[in-house]
């Protein structure tokens, strides 16, 4: 059975695709088969972060009637699978936002989880992504615009009764003039299960078209979504794996090591 995992901001430029394709990267290389399905159809960004940002067939294609979804998942090399929206505006007009829904559950048992990257704010076809999601992960920065907005994001999901995963908080400086962990906590009402540093290896991993948890593996930011992945699978991630590939191909095997 695919678990839907929608990824929703209260506004953009919070990390929230750089989430949704790290968190679906690390469940992959933990034996996951997983999709980051770029949900923000108006303004999608996953394929531009891996580096393709024209793809032949796209989400707006499958809801225009022109393929099935299933035809437009394409392979990053990292192992990640996408499924790209449309950069196009020509592939904005006339389209009936509601057919995201019909499009989104065509995808049912090609994956163990699917990450929805949903539109920033709570426009339509956020709406919908999260009326197709089972769980809900909140991404924000420690900052009071930021958080302002993802608590907005959180009632409504809250209001449409779905199992709130809690919040990633990203971009994390740890200076004075940021809001901390017990502040966010209360003013969302949400538990914080990650804070992910501000980390100049998520530039590079940009620049270089591959998830940070590649590229930089014990950056501090790696480790956090790895962490935050394991949490989410219900696993637990040991960090001294990552400094043995004999270690971490035997875990794999389900083979327990003793330390």
């Amino acid at each position: 059975m695919t678990k839907y995992i929608a990824v929703i901001s209260g506004k953009g430029g919070v990390g929230k695709t750089t989430t949704a394709i790290n968190l679906a990267s690390a469940m992959h290389d933990m034996g996951r088969d997983t999709i980051v399905f770029d949900a923000n159809i108006t303004t999608p960004n996953v394929n531009v972060h891996l580096g393709s940002p024209k793809l032949p067939k796209t989400i707006h294609d499958a809801m225009h009637g022109k393929i099935k979804i299933t035809e437009a998942i394409y392979k990053h090399k990292s192992g990640v699978k996408v499924i790209p929206a449309s950069l196009e505006l020509e592939d904005l007009r006339k389209l009936d936002v509601s057919k995201l829904r019909s499009v989104i559950q065509d995808l049912e048992g090609h994956a163990d989880v699917i990450f929805l990257d949903c539109g920033a704010g709570m426009g339509g076809e956020a709406v919908v992504s999260l009326e197709c999601s089972d769980e809900v992960l909140i991404v924000t920065n420690p900052d009071l615009p930021s958080v302002t907005s993802a608590t907005k994001a959180a009632q409504v999901a809250n209001d449409l009764k779905k199992i709130m995963l809690g919040v990633c908080v990203t971009k994390v400086i740890g200076d004075k003039y940021e809001m901390n962990q017990k502040q966010i906590e209360e003013m969302m009402e949400q538990p914080v299960i990650a804070m992910v540093p501000y980390d100049h290896a998520i530039r590079k991993a940009l620049q270089l078209k591959y998830p940070v948890v590649l590229t930089h593996p014990n950056s501090p930011s790696s480790q956090q979504y790895k962490i935050l992945a394991s949490k989410m699978l219900g696993l637990k991630y040991e960090y001294y794996l990552e400094k043995n590939p004999w270690l971490r191909l035997l875990a794999k095997l389900g083979i327990k090591i003793k330390r």
